[in-house]
């Protein structure tokens, strides 16, 4: 749905035809440079936090503060780096894709008028 409820454009948008046109290509582009490397890191550190708690008791029970060991810590971070990819998302998409799709759609909104 357009922004723009006065100019609802999308019954005549060839939505095939847009999705290869280089706006998009490289408002794609830029979503995946950033979405694919996070995805990436994210499961990497998941991962790691299950193997080690899986294989290194050891470590996960060391004392940090009081009845406070690593495996809570980590486990903490876990949520913590949720929130942090997240504001991230949010920052990234405000500056670099917001733009670009609002250019997208200020021309199609454009062309469909005519």
């Amino acid at each position: 749905m357009s922004a723009n409820p006065e100019h609802d454009v999308s019954a005549g948008v060839d939505f095939v035809k847009e999705s290869q046109s280089e706006e998009f290509q490289e408002l794609r582009k830029t979503h995946r440079s950033f979405v694919f490397p996070m995805a990436i890191f994210f499961l990497v550190w998941y991962f790691a936090y299950v193997l080690l708690a899986d294989y290194f008791h050891d470590f996960m029970s060391i004392k940090v503060l009081g009845n406070i060991n690593m495996g809570i810590v980590l486990g903490l971070l876990q949520f913590v780096s949720t929130f942090a990819i997240t504001a991230a998302y949010v920052s990234f998409s405000n500056k670099k894709l917001d733009p670009k799709a609002t250019k997208i759609r200020e021309r199609l909104e454009r062309e469909g008028v005519n």
